[in-house]
């Protein structure tokens, strides 16, 4: 396994243990709105991250001139579930919003984590 793959895996990894602790975090609050909404967000982003790793792969192996416009259509098609999904949470799962930020920024702070790991 190359560098670059095992850096994948590791941050693969981090996304699922920071969620978990974030989650953790919001049991302390008492409120099942909170927990939700970290848990739900942070599955968003993960998702949401996964999924356009794999779209990038695709397009960079695919070696034909359309596949960079095939990405740009996916992601706006990716673009507009993410956000029906985030609309949905908040509208009809009633999720507390800053609780469903928080959990979206999971991906965010996996690289930041990173990062700076990486930089001292």
């Amino acid at each position: 396994m190359d560098r670059d793959e095992q850096l994948l895996r590791e941050l693969a990894r981090r996304n699922w243990q920071i969620l978990g602790l974030l989650t953790l975090g919001s049991l302390l609050f008492g409120d099942s709105h909170v927990s939700l909404g970290v848990l739900a967000g942070g599955l968003v982003a993960i998702v949401a991250h996964h999924w356009r790793e794999r779209a990038l792969r695709s397009m960079l192996h695919a070696g034909d001139p359309g596949a960079a416009s095939r990405y740009q259509r996916g992601y706006l098609f990716r673009l507009a579930f993410i956000g029906s999904g985030i609309y949905l949470l908040i509208a009809r799962a009633q999720v507390a919003p800053l609780a469903l930020a928080v959990g979206l920024s999971v991906v965010v702070l996996n690289i930041l984590w990173t990062t700076i790991k990486r930089s001292l």
